[in-house]
């Protein structure tokens, strides 16, 4: 096996011999040979340049980094021999007062020794006895003070030992961070260095899942239907599968050396988009972009001004962000959960309404239908009654005219049917006297 390095990307990789061997009949031919060391010369010549040029950054940046140390550090000594100026002070003023209250007693002792001298011995010797007892409280209690004053100025300079300890131990971390990320930006090209962002995203969250995210999702989004995706997208649900919270993730990165420089704002419009799409409630761009801007050096950095809820953080809030966001989202699980219940709600009513609309137009149709049957029964009998009508006007109409022949009837009289018809009017008259005749 040989070890062939790339002129362009300078990647190292092996081949075998029947590759190597093809490589070196190309490289017989003196037209390849020329342009291959043409282009070596030029390929040494960037890599010198980038080298020199890396290196001369990395010198600046390195004092840059020194000289902030060292003021920082001579502004800790500054505090420090100010403190230990007041601590010096402090003392000096304690037992100075002590000094003089102990100065104080002594002559108290001496002149109250003088004022005994006339008294009986047995006299002298218990107020001598009190006088004694009373310097040694007070010796006492000067000793205390003094242990009280070691004592402070012991927990004084533990304090700034412990606080000059924790600023040189945060300029190392930082110091090697910086270092670290340097060698790791000088050693990948663009895309590796996009590419290594994600998998340390990737690999933070992992360490922590089982523990911090037991039921959440974080995969990429390879859904590009739309015409676009985003990095990673994180969702998180509850017991009841309730979701809590989702965000659309896009890390990005590239390499100091590259000439033309993206900004986070290039990235914003898209990410929103790809957030809508994708049904996410909040867009994080992870960037390591614009590595001198103080504003996205600081920490968190919300955009909402431009688009809602988004935010741009550097690499090491990661895990903080997806915390964060999850708690906040924690408050109002329960009016989640409210509304899921109440869209469950709605979606009972809506069922019942569907099932009330599907018996409503079923016994719209039957009820149609025995309209139409009903009303055909309506007319039958009105025809019927049409007929029967008719009939009884005729009926009535026989009536009329047999009421009118039977007036007719009862209106004829002898009187009327004689009258101008003498013979008949003899005949009747004649009648009428045999029958009174007979009667008689």
């Amino acid at each position: 096996m040989h070890e062939i390095i790339c002129p362009h990307c300078g990647k190292a990789f092996k081949i075998d011999e029947a590759g190597y061997a093809d490589i070196l009949k190309q490289v017989r031919d003196s037209d390849f040979d020329k342009q291959l060391h043409a282009r070596l010369e030029l390929a040494e010549q960037d890599k010198r340049n980038a080298v020199e040029l890396a290196q001369s950054k990395l010198a600046n940046e390195q004092q840059k980094a020194a000289a902030a140390k060292d003021a920082e550090i001579q502004n800790l000594k500054a505090k420090l021999d100010a403190g230990e100026v007041a601590r010096k002070l402090a003392v000096t003023e304690a037992l100075s007062a002590v000094e003089k209250q102990r100065d104080a007693l002594a002559n108290e002792l001496k002149q109250a020794k003088h004022e005994k001298l006339a008294a009986t011995h047995l006299a002298e010797a218990k107020s001598a006895n009190e006088l004694q007892k009373a310097a040694a409280v007070k010796d006492a209690a000067i000793q205390d003070l003094k242990a009280q004053l070691e004592r402070s100025a012991l927990e004084k300079q533990l304090a700034e030992k412990s606080l000059k300890d924790k600023y040189e131990t945060q300029i190392r971390d930082r110091d090697d961070a910086i270092e670290r990320l340097k060698d790791m930006k000088a050693r990948l090209s663009t895309k590796m260095v996009g590419e290594t962002l994600e998998q340390h995203c990737e690999t933070e969250f992992n360490r922590i899942r089982a523990t911090a995210f037991p039921k959440a999702y974080f995969e990429k989004d390879n859904d590009a239907r739309s015409g676009s995706k985003g990095d990673y997208i994180f969702r998180d649900s509850d017991e009841a599968g309730t979701e809590i919270v989702s965000i659309m993730f896009e890390m990005k990165n590239e390499n100091d050396r590259t000439a033309t420089k993206n900004k986070n704002e290039d990235f914003l419009k898209e990410l929103d988009k790809d957030r809508i799409e994708k049904g996410c409630e909040y867009a994080v761009l992870v960037s390591l972009l614009e590595p001198d801007s103080e504003l996205y050096n600081t920490g968190i950095v919300d955009v909402f001004h431009r688009y809602p809820k988004m935010y741009i953080i550097r690499p090491q809030f990661f895990i903080p962000m997806i915390t964060l966001l999850r708690n906040a989202a924690m408050n109002s699980l329960k009016y989640k959960s409210e509304l899921a219940l109440v869209k469950a709600q709605s979606i009972d009513i809506t069922n019942f309404e569907n099932d009330l609309e599907i018996f409503k137009t079923a016994f719209a149709k039957n009820y149609d239908l025995a309209s139409k049957r009903f009303q055909t029964a309506i007319d039958e009998i009105d025809k019927s009654i049409d007929h029967l009508q008719k009939t009884k006007e005729a009926l009535l109409g026989t009536d009329r005219n047999l009421r009118l022949a039977n007036d007719k009837a009862q209106d004829v009289t002898i009187k009327k049917l004689t009258k101008g018809n003498p013979t008949m009017a003899a005949k009747f008259a004649e009648g009428k006297s045999q029958n009174i005749s007979d009667e008689d």
